[in-house]
């Protein structure tokens, strides 16, 4: 929920905005740095074991890397392993994540570790989720345990905004995402002090995250698309139309999402449900490719780095398939986000537009529908910006953006989102 990433106010009393927000700074630096840490931890452990599974081991086999017989093969392990960490692990990995947003109510401590663990075997295995979910929760989880007990006098509140603004940093490699996440959050909660004394402490921690991500991997996303520096009427018409196009079709897993999850829940026991996720994920992989598997963030940058090299049925069925995957992940109860795989689907969706209408500016085409995809799968309106923008590279296209956000919206809001309450029903 967006009000789970509102920091708390400033207390009133005789003391100076300057004596309040200044001991703040060390405490906002640690969870910073700290929470980057664990990202770009999580990270590398994965990708090593990626490396181990999709190459190592096909190699000794003397089986091809991505062949159709390891994609179902790995992602149907993928399952199982998942699928018996959940049954076994204490706290089970966690609640359901069909049902969790980005942030939340903090878990016990002792959950961690089986989800953190979880959600690296299915980033490594190929499924098509993000490590976002999981992090910020176990980034919460830690700094509220520990904050607790360093100061147990300081808000709950105050070490949850601070874990979350400093991992939407550290997973984007800046503090801009966390500002706007946060400023979204303070909508409509009542608070003394002004914006920028309320957004000090989780801005501090947000840039250690970043910084401390910049440093240590240097992210970038970069997508090697043209650049586009004076657009005229017809590229803002192509991005009002291409983005009101991908959230209609980003909304199509929303009015699924809670058939699929019914579907799986009837199963009832995690070495049902995930090994068949995993088969199922296996078989989409098989059809769609391997740019289809995994959370989708360095399969973008492929994808786009080969722009008119990809038929309009190819991007039609990768869009397709990595839409279908992610609405199967999200349902059988692999944990992992839904913000990176939804890059991939706008990318994909808008170079079928710009392959479809080659007039069309790939510039304006993938961030645009980028855009519309993820308004419809997260409704997190700063973000989407935030993510197209961030692609476009362009402050020109961005501009683009603002405005072809408006038409999205209006298809998107109020509309079933990819998120389910307790009782599995959709969140409108």
């Amino acid at each position: 929920m967006a009000s789970d990433h509102a920091p708390p106010s400033p207390p009133a009393g005789d003391a100076s905005p300057v004596q309040v927000l200044l001991p703040q700074v060390l405490p906002a630096l640690v969870v910073g740095v700290a929470a980057s840490l664990l990202f770009l931890g999580i990270e590398a452990l994965s990708e090593e074991l990626e490396d181990v599974l999709w190459h190592d081991l096909p190699g000794a086999l003397g089986v091809g890397d991505y062949s159709s017989l390891w994609i179902i093969s790995m992602l149907t392990a993928a399952g199982i392993a998942v699928g018996l960490l959940i049954w076994k692990v204490p706290g089970h990995a966690g609640p359901d994540p069909a049902s969790e947003g980005l942030g939340g109510t903090p878990l016990a401590p002792g959950v961690i570790p089986g989800l953190l663990l979880a959600s690296t075997l299915a980033l490594a295995g190929g499924v098509s989720l993000g490590p976002e979910n999981p992090i910020i929760a176990s980034n919460i989880a830690l700094a509220y345990w520990l904050g607790r007990k360093a100061a147990p006098t300081v808000p709950g509140a105050f070490w949850v905004s601070l874990a979350s603004a400093a991992t939407i940093g550290a997973l984007f490699g800046t503090p801009v995402a966390a500002a706007l996440v946060i400023s979204e959050a303070l909508v409509g909660v009542p608070g003394r002090g002004s914006l920028w004394d309320r957004l000090f402490a989780p801005l501090v921690a947000a840039g250690a995250g970043a910084m401390t991500t910049q440093l240590l991997a240097e992210p970038t996303f970069d997508t090697g698309l043209p650049p586009l520096t004076d657009p005229g009427w017809g590229d803002l018409l192509a991005a009002l139309v291409i983005a009101s196009a991908a959230a209609v079709f980003g909304l199509g897993s929303c009015y699924l999402f809670p058939y699929v999850h019914a579907a799986f829940r009837r199963l009832r026991h995690p070495m049902l449900m995930l090994p068949l996720g995993g088969l199922v994920l296996g078989l989409l992989g098989a059809l769609g490719g391997s740019l289809t598997l995994f959370k989708g963030l360095e399969q973008v940058k492929e994808l786009t780095s080969s722009v008119g090299s990809w038929s309009s049925g190819e991007l039609a069925r990768m869009a397709v398939v990595k839409l279908l995957a992610l609405l199967v992940a999200a349902s059988c109860g692999f944990r992992g986000g839904r913000i990176f795989p939804a890059v991939f689907i706008g990318a994909a969706f808008g170079l079928l537009a710009q392959a479809l209408v080659l007039e069309v500016h790939p510039a304006v085409a993938v961030p645009s529908a980028v855009l519309g995809v993820l308004l419809a799968t997260t409704r997190q309106g700063w973000i989407s910006l935030f993510v197209g923008g961030v692609l476009a590279a362009s402050p020109a296209v961005f501009a683009l953006l603002c405005l072809a956000s408006l038409p999205a919206w209006l298809i998107v809001t109020g509309r079933p989102q990819l998120e389910l309450d307790a009782q599995g029903k959709s969140l409108h």
